[in-house]
């Protein structure tokens, strides 16, 4: 399509910087997967249909927030592109996309994430949906490839769904000065936070009935393996997700069933574990307003809104670039 154009900066894996950073990853107390690696399209597929659960609550009451706000968003930051960091499915996305057409001021939309097929299959959905929009994709990690943000005016920049937590509150600032680094001054951001709670909510919605966060969860070791032709059994590895109340955090281990040795060949590296012996996969920070206004700042952004559901479950900041 005329109005569609999709810029790919990542074409499967560089097998040297993945081996590299993998074996960097086991080699550490205690051992660890990077997160991105839950992300082939399967990955991409599982997660959207995590979001569907009864017990993740993140993603309906986002979507219920979004809905709410919408057009006082779009009357305060006057933005006509809507730039969307880690877009997935783009499903409460629209609820801004909608917002904005109604206000005569959607223009373009560009949505950034690693999976090509999604992004393509979103993108001429939108432009059937929205008459006269314009998606200029990105495929790409967001952590690495911000600097292919296509340039733009009157940008609105989103990063939902709570991805912030997936990074330590200091990398979290950093990455997001580096995401002020690609904005112009006055330009709007918007910062979707899971907020601090009871445990037993928290865990409930990484412990799903179904099981697919935990068939999520082994998908990182299915890539790899795919990947690397790595001596992973996602079977003889149990989900284990649990909240950490000292760092305000979900950490989602993969917990070893038995003593195992894996020769892992092509990272030239044997690895012993010992039965119940965790690899870490992911963390999820959780926020209050005060943790989210202290990242911003120091990322480069002066919150200016922060908005909260009536049961204070999840949180959207506002911020202005300085």
């Amino acid at each position: 399509m005329d109005n569609v154009t999709i810029d790919v900066h990542v074409n499967g894996l560089d097998q040297e910087v993945l081996r590299a950073e993998i074996r960097r990853a086991l080699l550490r107390s205690p051992r660890e997967l990077p997160t991105k690696y839950f992300y082939d399209d399967r990955g991409s597929e599982l997660f959207e249909r995590i979001c569907e659960l009864p017990e993740y609550y993140q993603t309906r009451t986002e979507h219920m927030l979004l809905s709410t706000i919408a057009d006082q968003l779009v009357a305060c930051t006057e933005a006509e592109e809507l730039v969307d960091l880690g877009a997935g499915a783009a499903t409460k996305t629209r609820v801004l996309l909608t917002a904005m057409a109604k206000a005569n001021r959607l223009r373009t939309y560009i949505p950034f994430d690693v999976s090509e097929g999604i992004v393509r299959r979103v993108a001429n959905e939108l432009v059937t949906e929205y008459r006269g929009l314009r998606v200029h994709g990105v495929i790409g990690d967001f952590l690495e490839h911000l600097e292919h943000i296509p340039s733009g005016e009157k940008r609105l920049v989103v990063l939902l769904g709570g991805t912030i937590g997936n990074l330590r509150p200091d990398a979290a600032s950093a990455f997001l000065s580096r995401v002020s680094a690609e904005m112009t001054s006055g330009e709007y951001f918007l910062l979707g936070v899971d907020l601090i709670k009871e445990a037993k909510r928290l865990e409930a919605a990484y412990n799903d009935a179904a099981g697919l966060t935990a068939e999520f969860n082994k998908n990182i070791l299915r890539v790899l393996r795919t990947s690397l032709d790595l001596d992973f059994e996602p079977e003889a590895f149990a989900h284990v997700a649990f909240y950490n109340p000292s760092d305000q955090r979900i950490e989602m281990r993969l917990r070893s069933t038995r003593e195992q040795a894996l020769h892992l060949q092509t990272l030239d590296l044997t690895l012993t574990l010992a039965q119940d012996e965790d690899i870490l996969t992911e963390v999820s920070v959780k926020y209050d307003r005060q943790k989210a206004e202290t990242v911003l700042s120091r990322g480069g952004f002066h919150m200016v809104e922060w908005y909260t559901d009536p049961e204070q479950l999840f949180g959207l900041a506002l911020a202005r670039k300085a």
